[in-house]
């Protein structure tokens, strides 16, 4: 208080100090008189963290105050690891259930599975609390127990899980492999702590395995992570002291350029990067560097585009507060970000202000909207019928029951889903039903036209248009089959070999794996699409 009273005392009527002065001892007057005088009883840490989480929230999504009770999601973004039980709960038709679970994770050893629904947790009762408050309730230090009250599916009675919370590392390679011939894959999902070092160790895996002649590093829906990672994994394919990034932002002093620090493991072999999206910072920093040293091919969709760079600040009592200070650009001299901020909203930078750049080899390429791939694979499309069945839950209470009737199941490289009926008949059990937009949009304007006393006619007409989508849904099951079961697949899979074996499975039927397998195998094909062509 004396720090605000000396500041407002010196500070100059409209100089920016006075500004701050004046409006930081408003923000406290309110805050005071609130608690004060409220009718009902106010948390104080509740009332001011929702003041904080207002001003961050009206700049930009990634400026972000983290409170104590925040710490483990901190940690989660920046080391990879937290304090738990190891599994991934959602609500589910108002009930909080597991979603995804980590192998040899301390809720898995204890029995809890895939699908199982937490009634209680330590005698308190889930309902009617988010998945994010219960998350906050299993997380705690490692060593001490917790209690869980679930009820799996296919059991009328409910049983109890003592659970011993333990330290829960995520890995940011959560998958490697061979996929075909001679070339290898890396799945890198975050960019965690030890992101480069986990990438360099599956690559020198791989080329002693293998042999591998090309590989392929997939940053799909990696939404990024720590910005010296990103150094660290490009290092793996670029060389030392080669400036991939520099940054620049309000304060000159703290600008800076950053450059690979050891020997690339292998600077020469065949690399292509896929990308889609959800490939957005820390990646787009690793694929646009790819890009503009020519050391790789890009294939799949746009990246996300986000060219901003934000740091850690301590704010006392164990609360931070992750702040965008800069931009970044990468070595052709181009920034990606494809959005500006004003109080708080998204507007996107209009495409025709974009400026022309150029690779090492001189190839042409654009700032502003992400990193455009050098081979474009269009995302694929689920239908109205595919996306209603994903967000009711459909394939994963279906695949409940098939993990029911199924105690184990085929290697990954074997297993195939070819009970398609089973799943055809669930749907009938279940009397699944959904309604489409242009249903609701025909029933409502039947309402309006009983309202404006209209024809009967009209009314029949669109009653004949309501059955002719009907016979249309009845179809979308058949016409849908390929990537229903390539979705139940995965599902099932999960269950049994986790988010590795997912993964793994995922990479059968890809049309970006195909294509880069097909790149990565045709030497004069590659070196053209790195050449610069006049």
């Amino acid at each position: 208080m004396i720090l605000l009273f000396s500041v407002g005392l010196f500070a100059q009527p409209n100089s920016k100090l006075y500004e701050i002065a004046k409006n930081i001892e408003v923000y406290t007057n309110v805050y005071k008189e609130l608690n004060k005088n409220f009718v009902d009883e106010i948390d104080p840490g509740i009332l001011m963290k929702t003041g904080i989480d207002a001003m961050t929230r009206s700049l930009d999504p990634y400026t972000r105050y983290f409170s104590e009770s925040d710490a483990e999601s901190f940690r989660i973004s920046t080391e990879g690891k937290y304090s738990g039980v190891g599994s991934i709960m959602r609500n589910i038709d108002s009930v909080i259930t597991v979603v995804e679970m980590y192998e040899n994770s301390p809720s898995y050893q204890a029995g809890l599975r895939i699908g199982d629904r937490i009634l209680e947790v330590n005698g308190e009762e889930t309902k009617g609390k988010s998945s994010k408050d219960v998350a906050n309730i299993v997380r705690g230090a490692p060593g001490t127990e917790i209690v869980f009250t679930v009820k799996s599916y296919g059991d009328s009675k409910t049983k109890k899980l003592t659970i011993k919370r333990g330290e829960i590392n995520i890995p940011n390679v959560p998958y490697f492999g061979r996929v075909k011939d001679n070339i290898g894959y890396i799945h890198l999902s975050t960019f965690t702590q030890n992101a480069g070092a986990n990438v360099r160790k599956a690559l020198s895996s791989l080329k002693d395995s293998f042999g591998i002649k090309g590989v392929i590093l997939d940053l799909r829906n990696n939404g990024g992570g720590l910005l010296r990672e990103a150094i660290n994994v490009a290092n793996v394919f670029v060389d030392k002291d080669e400036a991939l990034v520099s940054t620049r932002g309000k304060l000159p002093d703290k600008n800076r350029t950053y450059s690979t620090r050891m020997t690339a493991l292998d600077d020469s072999i065949p690399l292509v990067v896929l990308i889609n999206d959800r490939t957005a910072s820390a990646s787009e920093i690793v694929s646009g560097s790819i890009q503009d040293l020519d050391r790789g091919v890009i294939i799949g969709q746009r990246s996300f585009g986000k060219g901003l760079v934000q740091n850690i600040f301590p704010v006392g009592y164990n609360s931070k507060v992750k702040i965008t200070i800069s931009k970044y650009y990468i070595p052709s001299g181009r920034c990606i970000q494809s959005k500006v901020y004003e109080n708080g909203k998204a507007i996107k930078i209009d495409k025709n202000k974009q400026n022309l750049f150029h690779t090492r080899n001189g190839r042409e390429v654009y700032d502003v909207g992400g990193v455009e791939p050098d081979i474009i694979i269009a995302k694929e499309k689920y239908s109205t019928f595919v996306k209603n069945i994903i967000s009711d839950n459909i394939i994963f209470k279906f695949v409940n029951k098939y993990t029911l009737a199924h105690p184990s199941i085929p290697p990954v490289d074997s297993f195939k889903f070819d009970e398609f009926n089973s799943f055809k008949q669930f749907l009938k059990d279940i009397n699944y039903n959904y309604v489409t937009k242009s249903e609701k949009e025909l029933k409502n304007l039947k309402k309006y036209i009983d309202e404006d006393n209209l024809n009967d006619d009209i009314k029949k007409e669109i009653d004949f248009l309501i059955e002719k989508i009907d016979k249309e849904k009845n179809n979308a099951i058949d016409e849908n089959r390929n990537t229903i079961v390539r979705l139940i697949e995965k599902e099932i899979v999960k269950r049994y070999y986790f988010n590795k074996g997912k993964i793994k499975d995922s990479l059968k039927n890809d049309k970006e794996i195909e294509k880069a397998i097909e790149i990565l195998n045709n030497k004069d094909k590659y070196n053209k699409i790195l050449a610069h062509s006049k």
